[in-house]
């Protein structure tokens, strides 16, 4: 019986150990077009996948699937939160939330949506994004869609301070082709995308890794279409009572982030930290107290 809070994406990494080689090739088939590509029929994907349909089978039972339609299933129902809107998400919490005050069941989703974005991070992956984004011999650009672009100015007023050559793409997509006409191999390209996704963003990522540009994708546990063209993607979760998705795991993903680079680079960046307490001294911006 398999855990039905599990999407079938994180069934594939825990049971990713005990597969065939065959059994791989399908998983793999699957997660280059996820969750589209286990849609169709079982005949159908084991053919795109270049497999047999009993090693399609055989997989599906591993992952603690009865077969193939309850499978199928699982896809749909994952497919359906992806593009769900803030009155079906709210009709949702309201039908099958827990009994109890709303500041419990809150707090409670945001400590489950805390776990499973911790649970979900691989270290190195980690690590690697952070040495991107410390990486000044490239330039850093930062963008969010509609809701996180709140995110991706949090992120660039931090990566400002901390690091030279950091360019905060500005919400309008009309002035993306801009950015990306000085874009070049070597730089890195930091994107927030939650669902429902945006296509001006997806086409953006697109244009960007054509240039050569290391994309670094924070998205929702269903993973934005941005995730195959970016080299690293992390998967935040994102649902709380209410018609709208949390953004506190995608905040302290990216606060992680800017303390981690922050370290990596610490001696150059203690010092853009005096000299520029220097400058807010000389600009009388805060208050001083003595």
């Amino acid at each position: 019986m398999t855990d039905p809070t599990a999407t079938v994406r994180e069934l594939l990494r825990e049971h990713y150990s005990s597969l065939t080689q065959s059994e791989r090739k399908f998983a793999t088939s699957l997660l280059e077009n996820y969750p589209a590509a286990g849609l169709a029929s079982i005949t159908i994907v084991a053919a795109n996948a270049e497999v047999s349909t009993p090693t399609v089978a055989r997989m599906v039972q591993k992952l603690g699937f009865k077969g193939y339609p309850q499978f199928q299933q699982a896809l749909l129902k994952e497919l359906e939160a992806k593009v769900s809107g803030p009155t079906q998400r709210r009709d949702k919490w309201i039908t099958e939330a827990p009994e109890g005050h709303l500041l419990n069941r809150f707090a409670q989703a945001v400590t489950d949506n805390l776990g499973q974005t911790l649970f979900n991070i691989d270290p190195e992956q980690f690590d690697s994004a952070v040495r991107k984004l410390a990486n000044t011999e490239g330039r850093l650009y930062v963008v969010g869609g509609r809701i996180t672009r709140a995110l991706a100015d949090y992120a660039f007023t931090h990566f400002q301070a901390i690091r030279q050559r950091v360019t905060h793409m500005t919400s309008s997509s009309a002035t993306w082709p801009h950015y990306v006409l000085d874009m070049v191999e070597g730089d890195t390209l930091l994107m927030f995308d939650v669902r429902r996704y945006e296509t001006n963003l997806q086409r953006l990522a697109e244009l960007a890794a054509d240039r050569g540009v290391k994309i670094i994708l924070i998205t929702d546990q269903w993973a934005s279409p941005i995730a195959p063209v970016a080299q690293h993607s992390f998967n935040c979760w994102v649902e709380i009572p209410s018609a709208w998705d949390s953004n506190i795991s995608t905040m302290m993903l990216l606060e992680a982030m800017i303390a981690a680079t922050q370290e990596e680079g610490w001696s150059e960046t203690r010092d853009r930290y005096d000299r520029l307490d220097e400058l807010f001294d000389m600009t009388r911006l805060f208050r001083k107290f003595s």
